[in-house]
């Protein structure tokens, strides 16, 4: 492998007559935008005294640092297996008034280390060196290791490279919003806050579908003058995350749009760092074929923990953001741990991720779901077309703890609606099967007294049934489903969210313990049923902590106090042996209705699909 201490000289290869291009893949950093964020996500010192900051290194004599971190690695597996690129030139800037050793180490699925290059470099400069991404097509990564030999020395603008033929691609950025102004206008500016990243954007589109304006902030109004015209700044009704970011897609591909254009989806809610950003339009500047490119999720609340490494669906029970793989990782730490392996998404949520346009000419514009489902259908969808979705390792942003939300809102309706006819459209329902799995879903909210989440369940379960044009339907964008449901909510006590106040004075805490087997929760839930109508439950009021608050645990008791899983509030459940009934009578009869008329509706949701994903349907829905 060839390294050099001073300059890359080079000469460019052109075998086929086409310009070839410097390509910066990645930059290595050695702490974080933040104070918040952990520094060891990007560098560890190992032995001796450094100090780190953004883009220097400064070492003491005898000291030796790396960057096999999060986002310090380059992560080689995916690069090989995706993309056209097959060597990298890695650049560091040394000052040094002695020797530094600049080594290039790799590991491999398995986790040995091993040395791929060193350079010994003298005095003031630039190290070059030159790596091939050849020995990693199950796992595996680079990362550089930096020794202060005999002085002290400072190391800085590490870069990692390589030359393309390929075209330039536009590359431009989607963020939606409503009555977040405060998070958007710090994802904007956050945007605006790294020249580089900035300056790579070439569109940036704002979808405010709320009454909060982002533009009275002055975040924003920092981040428009940044940009300048490149910053698009759209108003529109409030169509959900599937309409804020569709919108986005819609104006990136409109025909008279300079193409080919690469669209980052991102949250308003997240904590960007920018340095992803550049990562994801770099490896999508170089698959082999358009294909979305999706970013990991770290915990807000705990910096330093992975939501997973990539997930999958299992369609046939309605479940999404499963593990991609049995060896992903999941809720752990990525200072403590590595992933080796590579593992492989079936689809990326809209944290962040990139789609190209591509894909818009190729399936079409989103599904006008309104909330949830969107991008996994989409996901779905590009892959069946053969656009594949790849979520890269080393790209991440910070988005708020799943855990801290509470899953009992009109989120609800949109997420059954929506699965099932994500699984309608995208693989087909089997509906005796499908009914057994709805009426679990339904039961178990009845049996743990929450009969407003069993009631919105119910009209998600109608909804697919009705078809695209019911009331309750995608016609509108789903403005009039929301408001119905928040009022039919309104009628359930156990879905307001109470003070901590509320809690009766001496009240006991009832932790859960045991978990049903997987083969025995049916027989579980059939108990539960009956020893509610038998009015066999545990009399007298307790409190259950929300990690405790599982359907089979709750039900034992026939009046609960459950935390919120925000933790600043409450929930009071009470048996209603009349709303249990109700309910359970009219699940029985919409599961007959179910199986009967399933095929049918498949078929609807089937045929309106390419209708609903046009530019002239979403202009429609737009206003424009």
């Amino acid at each position: 492998m060839a390294s050099e201490s001073i300059a890359d000289t080079r000469p460019a290869a052109d075998p086929d007559g086409d310009t070839e291009r410097d390509l910066l893949l990645q930059r290595s950093l050695f702490s974080g935008p933040l104070r918040w964020v952990n520094d060891d996500l990007y560098s560890r010192v190992l032995r001796g005294v450094a100090r780190r900051t953004r883009r220097e290194l400064h070492l003491q004599v005898g000291a030796v640092v790396d960057i096999n971190t999060y986002f310090g690695r380059f992560e080689a597996s995916y690069w090989q297996r995706w993309t056209s690129v097959s060597e990298v030139t890695v650049r560091v800037s040394v000052e040094a008034a002695g020797q530094v050793d600049v080594l290039v180490r790799a590991s491999d699925i398995g986790s040995h280390v091993r040395t791929v290059d060193v350079v010994h470099h003298h005095g003031d400069g630039m190290a070059v060196l030159h790596v091939p991404v050849d020995t990693f097509t199950d796992g595996g990564a680079m990362w550089l290791e930096f020794h202060a030999v005999d002085a002290p020395a400072t190391v800085s603008d590490v870069e990692w490279s390589t030359t393309t033929t390929r075209p330039a691609r536009r590359a431009a950025v989607a963020i939606c919003t409503f009555n977040r102004a405060d998070d958007c206008a710090a994802t904007v500016d956050s945007l605006a806050s790294d020249p580089l990243v900035a300056d790579l954007i070439d569109d940036l589109y704002v979808t405010d579908q709320g009454t909060d304006l982002v533009e009275t902030r002055g975040q924003f109004r920092h981040a428009v003058e940044e940009f300048g015209d490149r910053l698009h700044y759209l108003r529109q009704p409030n169509l959900g995350g599937a309409g804020g970011f569709s919108r986005g897609l819609f104006e990136a591909t409109a025909p008279d749009a300079p193409g080919p254009v690469d669209v980052l989806l991102m949250d308003d809610d997240v904590r960007v760092e920018p340095e992803t950003v550049l990562r994801l339009f770099a490896f999508a500047a170089v698959t082999r074929e358009p294909m979305l490119v999706g970013a990991q999720m770290l915990y807000l609340f705990n910096p330093d923990y992975l939501l997973v490494s990539a997930e999958r669906t299992q369609l046939d029970e309605l479940k999404g953001g499963l593990d991609a793989d049995e060896f992903a990782l999941r809720d752990e730490s990525v200072v403590a741990n590595r992933q080796e392996r590579r593992i492989d998404a079936e689809y990326n949520a809209w944290w962040s991720c990139l789609i190209p346009g591509e894909a818009v000419e190729r399936v079409g514009l989103p599904m006008p779901y309104f909330f949830q489902w969107d991008d996994i259908e989409y996901g779905l969808r590009c892959r069946q077309a053969g656009m594949p979705t790849c979520t890269l390792q080393g790209a991440a942003v910070w988005h708020a703890d799943f855990y801290w939300k509470d899953g009992d809102d009109f989120g609800q309706f949109f997420s059954l609606r929506n699965s099932l006819t994500t699984a309608a459209v995208r693989q087909g329902i089997d509906p005796k099967n499908m009914a057994k799995t709805l009426g679990r879903n339904v039961l178990r909210a009845v049996v743990a007294m929450q009969y407003g989440l069993a009631a919105t369940r119910l009209r998600g379960i109608e909804a697919f049934l009705d078809g695209p044009g019911g009331s309750h339907g995608v016609g509108d964008g789903g403005q009039a489903a929301l408001a119905a449901i928040r009022a039919e909510r309104a009628e359930y006590p156990e879905t307001a969210k109470l003070g901590v106040e509320t809690l009766p004075a001496g009240i006991g805490v009832q932790r859960k313990v045991g978990i049903p087997r997987d083969d025995r929760e049916d027989q579980v839930l059939a108990k539960r049923l009956l020893m509610q109508k038998l009015g066999r439950q545990r009399r007298g009021v307790v409190a259950i902590p929300y990690e405790d608050a599982a359907w089979w645990h709750v039900s034992l008791f026939d009046e609960v106090y459950v935390t919120d899983a925000s933790q600043s509030g409450v929930h009071h459940r009470k048996v209603d042996p009349a709303r249990a009934a109700d309910l359970q009578k009219r699940l029985a009869s919409l599961l007959v209705r179910f199986v009967r008329e399933a095929p049918a509706a498949q078929k609807r949701w089937r045929a309106a699909q390419a209708e609903l994903t046009t530019r002239e349907n979403w202009a429609r829905l737009y206003g424009v």
